[in-house]
Formats: structure tokens, sequence, C-alpha cells
């Protein structure tokens, strides 16, 4: 699902919303049947995982960002994906061929929008939540992104895409957020 709008209506903060990062907000949310307000944080962020606009590529090589989740305590438990897994999700996304020891920061902002998406993708969020993910690439670097999102839709998780960009076609609903903050239908 794509969701446009002005500057300032909202768009950001409803993505922050549906990943519980707004205290205070109202409502309910729930991902297969599992209501968010049943569920710890930590355990709802993994089912609902956000991707800001700007992505954070830490000092390291590829295998670094990649496997950052499983440093971290949320995914700690689980095994990280091995050697062939991460060569393997660098091809889906356009970016076979790149050594996994390469250093991420020298990648351009293309490819570390990419590696920033697989980084969320592979830990299996049922809900992917994207914040402009293409504002800062060009129109090469947009398609192999968005073909990417489309292979990754075509796994079963949803995805809610924030954009200013034309719409691609790509996504199966589109909304529109007004000024105050109204959503509404824009097509298919």
């Amino acid at each position: 699902m794509d969701v446009s709008g002005p500057s300032g209506s909202g768009k950001t903060t409803l993505l922050r919303t549906l990943a519980r990062l707004m205290p205070g907000a109202t409502g309910s949310l729930a991902v297969d049947g599992q209501r968010a307000d049943t569920l710890a944080p930590q355990r709802w962020r993994a089912l609902v995982a956000l991707l800001p606009q700007k992505p954070a590529i830490l000092p390291g090589d590829l295998r670094t960002n990649l496997v950052l989740p499983w440093r971290l305590k949320v995914e700690r438990d689980v095994a990280e994906p091995g050697s062939e897994a991460l060569l393997s999700a660098l091809d889906e996304v356009g970016l076979g061929g790149l050594p996994l020891d390469r250093d991420a920061t020298r990648l351009s902002v293309g490819q570390q929008a990419r590696v920033a998406l697989l980084r969320v993708v592979l830990t299996g969020p049922r809900v992917l939540l994207l914040d402009e993910p293409d504002a800062a690439l060009d129109p090469e670097s947009s398609s192999a992104l968005a073909q990417a999102l489309v292979r990754i839709a075509a796994t079963g998780t949803a995805i809610v895409r924030v954009r200013h960009r034309e719409s691609d076609g790509l996504a199966a609903r589109r909304l529109v957020l007004t000024q105050g903050g109204r959503l509404t239908e824009a097509g298919p």
C-alpha cells in the first residue's frame, strides 16, 4: 500500500504510530489476530518493522550491517543468516557481486538504502513500514528498490510505503493523507 500526501500531513507520524513509537496514540492495531496492546513493544516491532527515510549504515562491512538485528536483544536467540543466505539476499535486491567484507560506508546512497531494507527484511516482519524509501534515490536505484519490494510482498509481507514520488503502479492500494489527517482511497 502506498500512502501519499503533502508535507506535514502526518505520513511519518502514521508510520510511527503503526510501529507503536508514538506514546499516547489511541486506537487498536492487530497483526494476524494479535492485538498490539497484548504484546510487548519489542515483540510488536519484530512483527511490524519501520524503516526510516534515511538509511542507517554502521561503520564496518556489509555482513556487520546485515546481521545487526541478531546482535541486538530482540533477535539474539535466533541464529543469524549465513554467508550464502546473505549473498542470495543481496542478489535479490540487485546487489549481487558485492562481497560481504565490503565497507558499507563506501556504498552509494541507493546501495545503502537496499542494505538497510535487507537488514529489516531478513528478520521476517509480517508488516514492513517504509518512510519514503526512494526519496534520495536516482530513477534506476528507485526502480531496483521497487522491484525488490514486489518480491518481498509476494512472500506475504504487507508493505506500507509513504512516498512523495508519483505512483509507480506497483502498490495494490493507494491512500492519500490530507492536511487534516484524513485517509482517503486514491485508487489501485
